[in-house]
């Protein structure tokens, strides 16, 4: 099994850290169950994703994570790129979608706020550049700068028509993803569905990260974030405090070597950028979270502070390709790294 595109975690536990790194080896299972700590492990989204729920009966905490999972299973259904009959597929396959999900809804208004936000930076329609580097990469290269213009000129995020009763793309041959948002999303869902079901002790990671409550010492959930050069070595380490965490990084799908061929895109070039490594935001959501990680890489640090000022309760960590980092003042970094 590969490795999610958010290959960063290191959950803290209290007494020792359990890893949800390379295949998501989670050790202290065993130990961890006398203490009512309850983790399941799936595949779901496209990436490998866990939730830990504490304090409950094992019982009371299975059918938690039953329904936390049904939710995640409901927005892979909606909003799935791989699922030939998800709405979204359906969506870019016949231009228009009729009596679309509210899941749905709820994210593509979160996308054109943030698309508004950051000036375009974030743009759900790069689907037709993914589509054409992806084919030339089976090619064995990289596409042409007509290609690439080709394809750009079919981005374009105002070109989704969004209503109650039907979604329609305006473009002839604009396609959607989610990926930059729906892990997010898929976080809050799956913290919300625990929540109903009376957990107050929760850590989810379904490529992003959303968090209940505390750990079983009482401290704020710790999670590290992978250095984006160094696959064993972390770029910062964060606790959430009641707060969702999500990074984007060059390095979790690439189409060259250095790095400066990668899944995300500039709308504006059609290429990927080239200040930014990683960019780490901590939001009230996942979904925030999420969206805002991807449009910082877009627009670099000096103009993602600025972005980041004006949204209350959002923090960034960036690390530059030269290898510098830089931070907010409220960026969330535990004592051993403050």
């Amino acid at each position: 099994m590969s490795l999610s595109r958010r290959r960063f975690l290191s959950l803290s536990l209290g007494g020792g850290a359990v890893f949800a790194a390379a295949g998501f080896a989670w050790r202290e299972s065993e130990r961890l169950a006398s203490k009512n700590v309850v983790t399941r492990l799936a595949w779901a989204l496209g990436s490998n994703v866990s939730m830990t729920v504490m304090g409950l009966p094992t019982d009371r905490a299975e059918r938690a994570l039953d329904a936390a999972f049904a939710e995640l299973e409901l927005v892979e259904q909606v909003m799935s790129l791989y699922r030939p009959d998800s709405q979204l597929c359906r969506l870019n396959r016949d231009r228009v979608l009729d009596n679309p999900h509210p899941y749905l809804l709820t994210v593509l208004a979160t996308a054109e706020q943030t698309s508004r936000q950051s000036d375009g930076a974030f743009d759900i329609t790069v689907q037709p550049l993914w589509d054409l580097f992806a084919a030339c990469q089976k090619q064995g290269r990289l596409p042409t700068n007509s290609q690439i213009v080709a394809a750009r000129a079919r981005v374009d995020w105002r070109a989704v028509e969004v209503s109650r009763e039907h979604i329609q793309l305006r473009a002839p041959a604009t396609a959607i993803t989610l990926n930059g948002i729906a892990q997010g999303f898929a976080a809050d869902r799956a913290i919300a569905a625990l929540r109903d079901h009376g957990v107050k002790h929760a850590l989810v990671n379904s490529g992003e990260i959303g968090c209940l409550g505390r750990k079983p010492d009482g401290h704020d959930w710790t999670v590290g974030v992978q250095h984006p050069r160094e696959p064993d070595a972390f770029a910062a380490l964060t606790e959430l405090q009641g707060r969702s965490l999500a990074t984007s990084g060059d390095y979790e799908t690439t189409f060259s070597a250095d790095f400066s061929k990668n899944h995300i895109f500039d709308p504006r070039t059609g290429q990927s950028p080239s200040e930014l490594a990683s960019v780490s935001i901590a939001a009230p959501t996942a979904m925030q979270a999420d969206a805002l990680s991807t449009a910082a890489m877009v627009l670099g640090a000096e103009k993602s502070l600025a972005l980041i000022d004006s949204v209350a309760d959002v923090d960034a960590h960036f690390v530059l390709k030269e290898g510098r980092s830089l931070h907010t003042k409220g960026f969330p970094f535990t004592e051993k790294t403050a």
